[in-house]
């Protein structure tokens, strides 16, 4: 594997997909250093079984849940006022205080749907590439993926229920 052309041509989908999980350009840089440190470091660990930018964003991801297991995973912050309609979970991210509410609720989820949601909507992985970084097939994905969009579109109902 020539490591250069392998940061040339990944860097900034591997970036990308750490500042998606992160949204911190900061964090996203280290995470992105970080990954492919790791790649040159073990080269054997690679094993062709998925594409490297899939592999490498599978090592973005662990080093993302690493550091967030580091600080202890706390979510903080207040609550919004107005919580988005169920109808359109992933339009909610795109507003600063309606994320701050979907992330709350996202960090509420169990694994794997919690996983697999991240990797989807922020990550902007296909359902074959988060498949495959769980070592499942495509449809294994799209299964996950759909229950926990409806896991989130319950908990935002019981939200606008109480509010």
């Amino acid at each position: 594997m020539d490591f250069e052309a392998v940061y040339t041509r990944y860097f900034r989908k591997v970036y990308s997909f750490a500042y998606s999980l992160s949204r911190d350009a900061h964090t996203a840089e280290e995470i992105t250093q970080e990954t492919f440190f790791r790649a040159l470091k073990s080269p054997g660990q690679f094993e062709g079984k998925s594409s490297v930018d899939t592999y490498l964003c599978s090592i973005a991801h662990n080093l993302f849940v690493l550091m967030l297991r580091r600080q202890g995973k706390n979510v903080s912050g207040a609550v919004p006022e107005t919580i988005p309609s169920s109808e359109n979970i992933e339009q909610g991210f795109e507003s600063r205080d309606t994320a701050r509410q979907l992330h709350m609720l996202l960090h509420r989820l169990e694994d794997p749907y919690k996983e697999i949601f991240t990797l989807r909507v922020f990550g902007e992985l296909s359902f074959a590439e988060i498949g495959a970084l769980f070592g499942k097939g495509e449809s294994w994905a799209r299964v996950i993926y759909f229950r926990a969009r409806q896991k989130l579109q319950g908990m935002l109902k019981e939200e606008e229920n109480h509010v």
